[in-house]
């Protein structure tokens, strides 16, 4: 009778394979703070953390909604559309009465979930291009929000009560905070400890094997893409609270921020793998070293530079690109390692 040699555990293995994907968004936030702390210490006081963290909450509900998308394999690019026309309906259908907050939200919730299931249909049910379709779906959410901001008196303003809620404090900290703080916990909860959660990511990873053994795939692509919206018109009526007048450009910074924070955050963009707190993390990085090169008086035209280097330097230190060098290590340590001999109890 013969045993094999004791091996590591492949499970503990396979644990620091994936966590290691998601350790430089970490690694880049603790820089943050050090570089922050000696060359603007401004940015890591009280009013400047009141700015970083709503505005930071509203770039990560909107990534994780794109980290969603990404997960399937695609890519959302209405995201600023989107957001713009639930900010809009927020003031349009509210009418300033705090009596019709509810129904504006409602409309808003509705009226990104039709546009997420557009794209859904499109991309899902009729395997079209997602880039394409989404950056032409955007466009014709421009037109329509162009044109539904002629409805209302110009420089109209949302309901007292959700602006003055937006200015509360929880704890010191914005309600936008916290609400996205749940949204991310949620995602945790969905994706980790729930069947249809694990078997979104397994669809995700390998949708021709997945449709095989007969998961739903066109549904998850579908259901993702409304999910998705629903999440940006979230942020939309959020923001809405905070500028009190929101106007036609406010979502053009989300095109490429919840993109930005996606990747940063670990997610692999072939689909499958990601984590909501890598990425919520993510998107509160990116707010804070906005944050701190306006406390550096950095023109702005820096300030896009250093963004972009930024962005390009996590896409060189993606999931993706971590997990292969973790594993050509691997190989190659296992390759040179000596061969132990198999022991004979017989």
């Amino acid at each position: 009778m013969t045993t094999t040699p004791n091996r590591a555990p492949s499970r503990a293995i396979t644990s620091f394979v994936v966590a290691s994907r998601y350790m430089p968004v970490y690694l880049a936030m603790i820089l943050l703070i050090i570089v922050a702390s000696i060359w603007a210490p401004a940015t890591l006081e009280g009013p400047a953390l009141s700015a970083v963290a709503p505005f930071g909450a509203l770039l990560g509900i909107t990534a994780l909604g794109q980290m969603l998308v990404i997960m399937t394999g695609g890519i959302d690019l209405s995201v600023p559309g989107t957001l713009t026309l639930a900010a809009l309906i927020t003031v349009g259908v509210s009418e300033q009465s705090d009596d019709r907050i509810g129904v504006a939200i409602v409309t808003a919730l509705a009226a990104a979930a039709a546009i997420g299931l557009v794209n859904g249909v499109l991309i899902g049910g009729l395997k079209l291009n997602a880039l394409i379709v989404t950056l032409a779906v955007g466009q014709v959410v421009a037109g329509v929000v162009s044109r539904y901001v002629r409805t209302f008196p110009v420089q109209s303003a949302v309901p007292k009560a959700l602006s003055d809620w937006t200015s509360t404090r929880i704890l010191g900290i914005s309600p936008i905070f916290w609400i996205g703080l749940a949204v991310t916990v949620l995602l945790i909860l969905a994706l980790r400890y729930t069947a249809g959660g694990r078997r979104f990511k397994v669809v995700g990873a390998n949708p021709v094997a997945s449709s095989v053994v007969g998961l739903r795939v066109t549904f998850n692509q579908v259901f993702v893409y409304v999910g998705a919206a629903m999440l940006y018109a979230v942020a939309g009526v959020a923001l809405a609270g905070l500028l009190r007048n929101p106007g036609v450009n406010i979502g053009s910074p989300y095109l490429l921020g919840p993109i930005a924070a996606v990747v940063i955050g670990g997610a692999s963009l072939t689909g499958g793998l990601a984590s909501p707190l890598s990425t919520f993390v993510a998107a509160i990085f990116l707010t804070g070293l906005n944050q701190m090169m306006r406390a550096l008086g950095l023109p702005t035209a820096l300030q896009f530079v250093v963004f972009g280097v930024v962005i390009v330097g996590g896409m060189l230190v993606s999931g993706d690109r971590i997990i292969k060098a973790v594993e050509r290590i691997m190989r190659e340590r296992k390759r040179t390692s000596p061969m132990q001999p198999v022991e004979d109890t017989g």
